[in-house]
């Protein structure tokens, strides 16, 4: 019975084809075993190869050797390859800063990835049931998922991971491996209430069972593929909309806001999946809530927000984009300090600017035309030397409302963190003459007592 419903699951999904070559990971486990031995019974009929794959995390240590030599054994009975790997999964976790779950789930698919190179497969199988597609849906709401995440564990994941028994109960698979005497291996950590997952399988489902509906696990099974479907359409809306606003490159994804902002919400979290896809490979361990707050991004006072999020992804809000990557984004600081004539010009080699000085009459001032790159100055107020400069620490400028702090008036303006250090600083001997050509300080400005003015310009090379 449940060799035909695997079976059927597999046609429906078009999870096997002839000639397919599997891995199997191997935990040694009642589903994985009930898995290896389905796909045993299938390598005739299908005219399949299958490899299985068991990792040791060297956590439970001598059980987890007992398990690898299980491992050995039952696959040389049924004469399958398989390959069995040791790793420090718990010395890995720690260099890596991941928690043990997302480690040892990093590792398996690593390795899994690893042999199907090796053995030239093209499918990785694993033992997914009926009772993880609930708990892993449970999970998932408890951490405030949205639609993707109700659509619970998928049949077939990149054309290449495949779930045969996902529509096969704990309980039947318990029943076939008792009656075909496969003897699997039980992990007794599954049977103690110590990660979220194991509260949920031993605690809150059988309370959910015996005080609302026998019959959760199936109901919360038919709730996911009901969703499905729509998820589906909304995807193909996302991925064409994704292709359209995105820019992408090896490490990071650029969002353009412009197109991206008037997009419905339920597209603009899919086109944030996909690019945390497009740089890390899936989206594990990201939450609707890292999600959200990516989203806030857009809002004007976010500009130049940076946001730390799982898997050493960062988000970054700059003028016009949302940038998704992989690398810290680090502002290279240009430093650079001029004398400036007061006829003549002077090149700032470190901006790619050049700034022209004039001393006029009044008179002549105002005779001229200027263009906004042009600025003008009271001569006689001006003390000292003029230099033009990088900005530093502490620097403030007079304003019409009162002095300001020059690391403000950058944030009152919206000028991008890492384009700060290319604003050039213009002062005397006792305060700042202007900020670049966006703001220039009270204390210089023209008024009726004027005689003398400096005109600074500002041209591009």
């Amino acid at each position: 019975m449940i060799f035909e419903k695997v079976l059927g699951t597999i046609n429906k999904y078009n999870l096997i084809e002839d000639g397919d070559k599997i891995v199997l990971g191997l935990s040694g486990g009642p589903d994985s075993v009930c898995l290896l031995h389905i796909l045993y019974r299938l390598k005739e009929k299908m005219n399949i190869e299958v490899y299985a794959a068991h990792l040791n995390h060297q956590i439970r240590g001598l059980e987890a050797q007992k398990d690898a030599l299980y491992i050995s054994q039952i696959c040389e009975d049924l004469g399958i390859t398989s390959f069995v790997k040791a790793i420090n999964v718990p010395e890995y976790c720690k260099e890596q800063g991941v928690s043990l779950e997302e480690g040892a789930r990093t590792l398996r698919y690593e390795m899994f990835e690893e042999i199907k190179q090796k053995t030239k497969s093209n499918k990785i199988a694993i033992g997914h049931n009926r009772n993880d597609q609930a708990e892993t849906v449970l999970m998932r709401i408890m951490r405030g998922t949205g639609l993707q995440g109700l659509r619970g564990i998928e049949y077939i994941r990149d054309n290449k991971i495949i779930r045969p028994i996902l529509d096969i109960e704990r309980s039947e698979i318990e029943a076939y491996c008792e009656k075909y005497e496969l003897n699997p291996r039980i992990d007794k950590t599954n049977l103690e209430s110590i990660y979220t997952r194991n509260k949920i399988r031993l605690e809150l489902i059988p309370y959910m069972k015996d005080n609302f509906n026998p019959n959760v696990i199936e109901s919360i099974v038919r709730m996911t593929n009901s969703l499905k479907s729509d998820s589906d359409y909304i995807d193909l809306e996302a991925e064409r909309s994704f292709k359209e606003v995105s820019t992408l490159k090896e490490d990071s994804v650029e969002i353009s806001l412009p197109k991206y902002s008037n997009l419905h919400n339920a597209i603009k979290v899919r086109i944030l999946r996909s690019a945390i896809k497009h740089i890390i490979g899936d989206t594990n361990f990201v939450d609707q809530k890292h999600i959200e707050d990516i989203i806030e991004l857009e809002c004007e006072s976010k500009l130049n927000k940076m946001l730390n999020l799982p898997r050493g992804i960062f988000a970054y809000r700059r003028k016009n984009i949302i940038i998704l990557t992989t690398k810290e984004i680090v502002s290279e600081e240009i430093d650079f300090c001029y004398n400036i004539p007061s006829n003549g010009f002077i090149k700032i080699k470190e901006l790619n600017l050049v700034l022209e000085t004039q001393k006029m009459s009044i008179d002549r001032y105002k005779s001229i035309k200027l263009d906004k790159t042009s600025k003008g100055f009271d001569f006689d107020k001006i003390k000292g030397g003029i230099v033009v400069r990088s900005r530093k620490q502490g620097d403030k400028i007079k304003l019409a409302g009162g002095s300001k702090k020059v690391k403000d008036l950058f944030i009152d303006l919206k000028i991008p963190r890492e384009d700060r250090c290319k604003v050039p600083v213009i002062t005397d001997d006792e305060g700042i003459l202007c900020v670049g050509d966006y703001k220039t300080s009270e204390n210089y400005k023209i008024d009726s007592e004027t005689k003398e003015v400096l005109k600074i310009s500002f041209k591009k090379l």
